[in-house]
């Protein structure tokens, strides 16, 4: 086995102690100090750099049978995460590598090395592995082009525009010819971010009136594409507007992620008779045959700028559960990222 020299004894980590009823609370939770692991046969340890904080985790924090089995009480959480191998014994990668895998939450991460993607931190800065061009960047990519059956000429709505999913979706659609993109966000700043830097036609704050009006506002001919991030209001907005043979992919619903009671569903759902339309929910993970394609066209115009992105960029593993907590608030504009 080869290793760096000088590692550390222990590694902090972020541990799940109870499971959160409605909005997590700080309790919920422990940063422990554990054992900096040694790599078995066949096995990496990586010291992280780059931590990702997702919506979908608080999905994970319930018991709830979902896509994703639930974290376990009382052991360390996971997530995305890219970093350095500093100790390998396995073939293939060597100390010094830089990788992509799902063992965030903590400082150091011993894995079997045919769990980690190796990544060049000098093609793109490593936090883009984690989102423009790593699982948020192939999501948008998916939901748009597969789920939602995107054409050239069609109108897009994309509802948490300024998240880092919603923010690629909206640039892809304009990049492969959408007549009219528009976008929702949590605040006038964010609104102007994505007319002004994202290109989209238009956008409108949902704090600031009915999203049904603002929608129809903003699209009076209608919407072929919604993208949706949100749920509640905006999906039955997006259902109002929708056009003949018009198609929604559910990526997330954030509007209901800590609810402790069922939401209501939209109450037009009838209209999809009318305009033939469709709703489907999709999960990233089934769609992982994209990536090659989604890299090769999407890289050279995130190279290129082409394709912009943003990152909110927290400082230091103490602060990774506020990261979390402030995707679920909408305080990130793009890709939250945890750097350690």
């Amino acid at each position: 086995m080869t290793e760096s020299p000088a590692l550390p004894a222990v590694s902090r980590e972020w541990h799940l102690l109870s499971r959160p009823v409605g909005w997590p609370k700080p309790e919920d939770f422990a940063l422990v100090e554990a054992p900096v692991p040694t790599p078995g046969e066949g096995q990496i340890l990586v010291r992280n750099t780059y931590l990702s904080v997702d919506p979908y985790m608080r999905g994970r924090m319930s018991a709830a049978k979902s896509y994703a089995a639930p974290f376990e009480l009382g052991k360390v959480m996971q997530g995305g995460a890219v970093g350095e191998v500093v100790a390998s014994n396995a073939e293939g990668i060597a100390v010094g590598d830089h990788v992509l895998h799902f063992f965030g939450w903590r400082e150091y991460a011993a894995m079997d090395a045919k769990h980690a993607v190796k990544v060049d931190p000098k093609a793109a800065p490593e936090s883009t592995y984690l989102g423009v061009l790593g699982m948020t960047g192939l999501t948008a990519y998916a939901g748009l082009l597969r789920t939602a059956s995107f054409k050239e000429g069609d109108v897009v709505f994309v509802s948490g525009a300024a998240g880092a999913v919603g923010s690629q979706v909206g640039q892809l659609a304009k990049l492969k010819g959408a007549s009219r993109v528009i976008g929702s966000a949590g605040s006038d700043e964010k609104v102007k971010l994505l007319v002004d830097e994202y290109g989209f036609d238009a956008a409108f704050n949902y704090k600031n009136g009915a999203v049904s009006e603002q929608l129809r506002e903003a699209a009076p001919d209608g919407v072929d594409v919604y993208f949706d991030n949100v749920g509640g209001d905006h999906l039955e907005a997006a259902i109002g507007s929708l056009n003949q043979g018009g198609r929604i992919a559910v990526c997330g619903m954030i509007s209901v992620y800590n609810n402790t009671e069922p939401a209501p569903g939209p109450r037009n759902l009838a209209r999809l008779i009318q305009t033939r339309g469709r709703i489907e929910g999709f999960l990233v993970g089934d769609h992982y045959d994209l990536q090659p394609q989604f890299v090769q066209e999407v890289g050279p115009w995130v190279a290129s700028g082409a394709l912009k992105y943003r990152e909110t960029v927290v400082e230091g593993i103490e602060n990774n559960l506020e990261a979390f907590l402030g995707v679920l608030r909408g305080d990130n504009t793009g890709k939250m990222i945890v750097k350690l």
